[in-house]
């Protein structure tokens, strides 16, 4: 996908931004809403969306550096903040921080602290408390935004597995889950002996027509549904309907790497130490 022309949008709107040395977050929107720039997203793809939301946000990103005047880097942040909430994106593509653009950002509102800007250290601490950034060790660069997608899918899946261990291990969620109705049934047996008891029905409901009237009583012999074809029918229902749950979660099996949960409990101590040293700058 040629990211270009996108990308020469944002350089116009930030270029615009720094001219007149702005500095505020208002003055970001300003500028926004007189080029109409939400409407980058008309032209959004139709598939590799997450592709798309990170290489604008890298772009962005790519302005923060310490070699940028005040202004530029001002105008990087501002236009990623713009770039997450006007996405049309539900839920949200998040925004990847590797440590050396966490570094840029800790720099920015230091640097934006000592000149009197308060809302861009404000800005970042709020976007800190949204959660909307994914924190990666990698230092990536802009012509490997697909491997840095890559990246963010598979902690995705690793989140979804976490939650998945936590909400279901041990439970009877997972027993019922994972269970064969088939099986718990004995759908076998149960056929058999359904077909035993519906030719016994049929005999002996013959047999006493020799002797009584069984008007009344011969539609009994002539239903045709057995409890074992009932049983069978429910049982192909269920395991069609956990194939499909199996298709949205992708939750078919337990994950057997216990340590994924400790990879994920230490992301969150490291957010939280994140945010605590943002907050003294």
């Amino acid at each position: 996908m040629d990211m270009s022309s996108f990308k020469l949008d944002i350089d116009e709107l930030i270029n615009e931004f720094t001219e007149s040395k702005s500095m505020t977050l208002d003055d970001m929107k300003r500028v926004w809403l007189s080029r109409k720039f939400s409407y980058i997203y008309e032209a959004r793809p139709s598939s590799n969306l997450a592709f798309f939301m990170q290489s604008l946000y890298s772009h962005s990103i790519s302005y923060m550096s310490d070699t940028a005047s005040l202004s530029h880097r001002l105008g990087g942040l501002y236009c990623l903040y713009c770039l997450y909430e006007t996405q049309p994106s539900k839920p949200p593509f998040k925004i990847y921080l590797s440590l050396g653009d966490l570094k840029k950002l800790k720099d920015l509102a230091a640097n934006a602290k000592e000149k009197g800007v308060e809302v861009a250290p404000a800005l970042i601490k709020r976007m800190l408390d949204r959660k909307i950034f994914l924190f990666g060790f990698v230092d990536i660069n802009e012509s490997s935004v697909r491997e840095r997608v890559n990246d963010l899918a598979d902690l995705q899946n690793a989140r979804i597995q976490v939650a998945y261990n936590k909400l279901l291990a041990n439970s009877r969620i997972e027993h019922f889950l994972h269970m064969d109705m088939g099986m718990e049934f004995d759908l076998k047996g149960l056929n058999k002996i359904s077909t035993e008891y519906a030719n016994a029905r049929k005999l002996a409901i013959e047999e006493a027509s020799k002797v009584v009237d069984v008007q009344n009583i011969k539609h009994i012999s002539e239903d045709k549904k057995l409890i074992g074809d009932v049983v069978n029918k429910t049982a192909e229902n269920w395991n069609a309907q956990k194939e499909v749950f199996y298709q949205k979660t992708g939750l078919n099996q337990r994950p057997a790497e216990e340590h994924r949960q400790d990879n994920e409990d230490d992301g969150d101590d490291f957010d939280l130490e994140l945010e605590h040293l943002l907050s003294q700058t």
